[in-house]
C-alpha cells in the first residue's frame, strides 16, 4: 500500500465566471485559502465540484490548473467518473499525466452496473488507464444510486485492480465501513465521506476525510480530530455539533445544499462564482439573509475558528 491520505481533503468548488463559465484563474487562491486552514489535499471535479456538468474538456482544464497551483504540499486526487467508460479513461489518463497523486471514480449513475463484478470491470478499465497511480472508488448512493456493500467490492476488486487503493465512502453504512477497515489487516485506505459524522468515522479508525464544508468549516474539523485523538470526547462532540448546525442550516436554506454552499465561499474571500443549472443561484435577497442567519448564529464565526 502506498501513501494513505490523513487529515482533511476538501473538496473545492469549481470556480465560475458569471456567465457560468469555468474560471482557472481562481483555482489558485483555492489553493491557497485550502493551505492557509490546513487542508493538505483537494479532491477535484467530483459531486462538490459540480464534475458531472462539467464537459470533459472542461474537467480536463480544471485538472491540469490543479495540479500546477497545488506544488509539494497539496495532493490533488482527480475524479474521472463519468458515465461513459471512454472519457472516464481519457479523464484518466491526463490525470496520470498531470501528475495527479491518484485518482477516483463513482459508477456510472445513468446505466448503471446490475452486480458487483461489473462495477468492477468498469473500475478496473479506468484505473488502467492510469496505470500506476493509486485508484479510489467513489461510494455515494445518494448520486449514483449504486448501493452494493463495498466490504463486497473490496474482495472481489482486491486482485482484479492493481491500483486500488481505497474507497471516498460517502455513505451511512457504518458497519459496511468498518468491514471494509478489516479486510486484510488494514490494506485499503478508507477516506471517510459525511462530514456531518465525521466522529463516527473516526472511531471506526478513519484517518482521512474528504468533504465540501472543508473549504470553509476547516477549523471546526481540525479541533474535532484533535480533541478526538486527546481522548476530550466532550469538545469532539462539540465540535461535530456545530457541523452539524452549520450543514443543517446550509441544506435547509432555499433548498439546496451547493448553491448555499458556494454562496457562503462569498463570503470568506473566496469567489467561485454560480453554480451551473438545473441548480439555481441564490438571489440577492436571499443572499443576504444567509449572511444575517450565519452571523445571528455565531456559525460563521465558529468555522472560521473565530
Amino acid at each position: 500500500m502506498g501513501k494513505r491520505f490523513e487529515g482533511l481533503v476538501a473538496a473545492p468548488y469549481t470556480a465560475m465566471h458569471a456567465d457560468g463559465n469555468v474560471n482557472l484563474d481562481r483555482i489558485e487562491q483555492q489553493a491557497e485559502a485550502l493551505l492557509r486552514d490546513g487542508v493538505r489535499a483537494a479532491f477535484v471535479c467530483g459531486t462538490t465540484g459540480e464534475g458531472m456538468s462539467l464537459s470533459v474538456e472542461e474537467r480536463l482544464a480544471v485538472a491540469k490548473r490543479w495540479t500546477e497551483v497545488a506544488g509539494k504540499d497539496l495532493d490533488v486526487i482527480v475524479h474521472v467518473g463519468h458515465n461513459a467508460l471512454t472519457d472516464c479513461k481519457t479523464l484518466a489518463a491526463h490525470a496520470k499525466k498531470v501528475r495527479a497523486a491518484a485518482v477516483a471514480a463513482m459508477a456510472p449513475p445513468f446505466f448503471k452496473p446490475s452486480c458487483v463484478g461489473d462495477l468492477v470491470t468498469f473500475c478496473r478499465d479506468i484505473s488502467a488507464a492510469a496505470a500506476g497511480v493509486p485508484f479510489y472508488y467513489y461510494h455515494i448512493p445518494s448520486m449514483t444510486g449504486v448501493s452494493f456493500a463495498m466490504a463486497d467490492f473490496l474482495e472481489a476488486a482486491a486482485d482484479r485492480i492493481p491500483d486500488l487503493a481505497g474507497i471516498k465512502y460517502t455513505y451511512e453504512d457504518l458497519m459496511d465501513f468498518e468491514r471494509c477497515r478489516m479486510i486484510d489487516d488494514g490494506r485499503f485506505d478508507m477516506l471517510f465521506g459525511r462530514d456531518e459524522l465525521l466522529l463516527c468515522g473516526l472511531a471506526l479508525g478513519a484517518r482521512g476525510a474528504v468533504g465540501s464544508t472543508y473549504n470553509f468549516a476547516a477549523p471546526i474539523y481540525h479541533k474535532l480530530i484533535a480533541a478526538f485523538n486527546a481522548g476530550d470526547l466532550a469538545t469532539a462532540r462539540q465540535q461535530q455539533r456545530y457541523s452539524i448546525e452549520l450543514i443543517t442550516l446550509i441544506a435547509r436554506f432555499a433548498g439546496s445544499f451547493l448553491p448555499t454552499a458556494k454562496t457562503l465561499m462569498q463570503f470568506i474571500g473566496v469567489d467561485c462564482g454560480p453554480v451551473r443549472p438545473p441548480l439555481r443561484n441564490l438571489t440577492p435577497e436571499q443572499r443576504e439573509a444567509l449572511r444575517t442567519q450565519l452571523e445571528e448564529t455565531g456559525l460563521l464565526a465558529i468555522a472560521r475558528g473565530e
